[in-house]
């Protein structure tokens, strides 16, 4: 297994390609409350969600589009079957489409809703899959889908963290994803396996198999506070760990605020049972 961190300013200049999504350059700034600066060639576009806009340059120009955008060349269909995906998820109908219509190069800035950091992920890198939390996504390049990802097994969908849906990211361009707190990379070989907290699984490569395991015996599932199980990943492929899943840190703010710290589960179909179930609710 191979360990990494995720670096706090990754850079990256990059050629047009001859690939379906654009290719972006782009730079990640800033430290606990990170964005990323994509910089456009004329005719290129960023694709980003409603509101994660920081600032643009007046050549860019603002559009909205049904869906995520990448059915353009396709018909009303689908265009709706893109806006389904996206609804099922948790998200917006629409995204935001940012394209450079001037001369020379512009920017355009997307910043993280809360404190954490920005991966950026070339997807023809990884087998052109990326497999990550419901409220992860953050901007892409112009021809980048987002669908969703079902777990097939039934235990893994109630206590995976997530639940049954997860996001899924296809295509061949950059695609910058937000996790909470600090970020931990993982290569897992052939075969290998790590036990995580199923609360702090951020994204993982397609050809990742993820399941659940019991977490040990009876006494340490009721009394240990981790919850009952944890993620299950087995290689190969690349795994993104956060430190600060979302849930737990609105649990503590508004356990803070005097409400209990009562909080909505993130897409597991026990709710707040869940998060008790699988270690969340602290």
């Amino acid at each position: 297994m191979v360990f990494s961190t995720v670096p706090s300013i990754p850079r990256a200049r990059h050629s047009r390609s001859a690939g379906v999504a654009d290719d972006i350059d782009f730079e990640i700034k800033g430290s606990e409350m990170q964005f990323a600066e994509i910089e456009l060639d004329p005719g290129e576009s960023a694709v980003a969600e409603a509101g994660s806009m920081m600032f643009k340059h007046p050549d860019i120009e603002m559009t909205t589009a049904f869906g995520d955008g990448s059915q353009s060349e396709g018909g009303f269909f689908d265009k709706l079957a893109g806006a389904g995906k996206r609804l099922i998820t948790g998200e917006s109908l629409f995204t935001t489409v940012f394209t450079h219509h001037g001369s020379g190069k512009a920017r355009v800035a997307f910043a993280s809703p809360y404190p954490g950091h920005i991966i950026a992920v070339k997807l023809d890198e990884v087998n052109g899959r990326l497999i990550c939390q419901k409220d992860a996504f953050l901007c892409a390049a112009k021809g980048v889908s987002m669908g969703i990802e079902f777990q097939r097994k039934i235990m893994t969908g109630l206590f995976g963290g997530d639940g049954f849906i997860m996001q899924k990211l296809e295509g061949d361009g950059w695609v910058f994803v937000h996790v909470g707190g600090s970020t931990v990379v993982k290569d897992l070989a052939p075969g290998e396996e790590l036990h995580i907290d199923t609360g702090c699984v951020a994204a993982y490569t397609g050809d990742v198999d993820m399941d659940i395991v019991r977490a040990g015996s009876v006494k340490s599932m009721i009394f240990g506070g981790e919850g009952i199980f944890f993620a299950k990943l087995r290689g190969p492929g690349k795994v993104w760990i956060q430190s600060l899943p979302f849930s737990r840190l609105a649990g503590r703010m508004a356990a803070a605020t005097g409400s209990g710290g009562r909080q909505v589960g993130e897409g597991s179909l026990l709710g707040g049972i869940g998060n008790i179930l699988d270690g969340d609710r602290r």
